[in-house]
């Protein structure tokens, strides 16, 4: 197996990622997002860092908590999202662009590091794991968000993957969903560790057939997935997902709303 070039790697996933619009994407979770960010015991005045924090669907949360928020991100068109959203709710948060492998803080900085479907998509979980356990003050709270192998994104994962394969040698980021997998990642460095599988809504106005062409526009990693097939691909790739929202949809009156299955993670470090 060739050795991974992760520095074109990590060129082509931040590319990948600013593909589309994901603000119009992101619309559609927000409320997932605030769910979460109600589940985690952050108090008023805590320093909390929202590790790949996208177009800021949990940093605003945070931040209307009265948490004094930074923002992390890859992908700089995605923060600049964020900076206009946080400036139209008259919030302070600092809002910077950064590799979750390679956080440029001080050791123990904060007293929260949260990312919600972000970090997990970061190619190196072990430096991921170190980074986000670094910048955490000792007695502070790590929490996830990430999909599960066995929920909805993840089967939707498995099938791009069936037509446009990941790069081999890489762990595959729903494993972050897998609990198992979770504590043998924070192994002995953590105090305590708890997980429960959550539900995210997605409902979307439209049929199911539509929601595959949203993606498919506004997705950085779907449109990525389908820019890589010819037309035939295309075509099978998205009879495939249309056929998936279909199955899964929980409602027949031309609108989709399908619940997909999260792992919530809370570490003390």
């Amino acid at each position: 197996m060739p050795e991974i070039d992760f520095n074109t790697l990590k060129t082509q996933m931040r590319a990948t990622w600013m593909l589309g619009d994901f603000g119009i994407i992101a619309r559609y979770t927000a409320k997932s997002a605030e769910e979460f960010v109600s589940h985690l015991p952050i108090q008023r005045g805590a320093r909390v860092l929202d590790v790949a924090c996208g177009t800021g669907n949990t940093a605003i949360p945070e931040a209307r908590a009265g948490a004094l928020v930074t923002g992390v991100d890859i992908a700089s068109n995605l923060l600049e999202q964020a900076r206009q959203r946080a400036a139209q709710e008259g919030l302070k948060i600092n809002f910077t662009e950064g590799d979750a492998e390679r956080l440029s803080y001080p050791d123990a900085s904060f007293d929260a590091v949260v990312t919600m479907f972000g970090a997990m998509f970061a190619p190196r979980p072990e430096l991921v794991t170190a980074e986000l356990l670094r910048v955490c003050r000792p007695g502070g709270l790590i929490a996830m968000a990430n999909w599960t192998p066995a929920g909805f994104v993840g089967k939707m994962f498995a099938a791009t993957a069936k037509h446009v394969p990941p790069p081999p040698g890489l762990p595959a980021p729903v494993l972050w969903g897998d609990e198992a997998t979770v504590r043998q990642r924070f192994g002995g460095a953590i105090k305590s560790l708890s997980c429960k599988p959550v539900m995210a809504e997605f409902r979307y106005p439209f049929p199911p057939s539509e929601v595959v062409n949203l993606f498919r526009q506004y997705f950085g990693p779907t449109q990525a997935a389908f820019s890589r097939l010819d037309a035939q691909g295309q075509t099978a790739l998205a009879a495939d997902l249309a056929q998936m929202w279909e199955k899964c949809n929980e409602v027949k009156d031309g609108t989709t709303l399908v619940h997909a299955e999260y792992l919530e993670v809370q570490a003390v470090p």
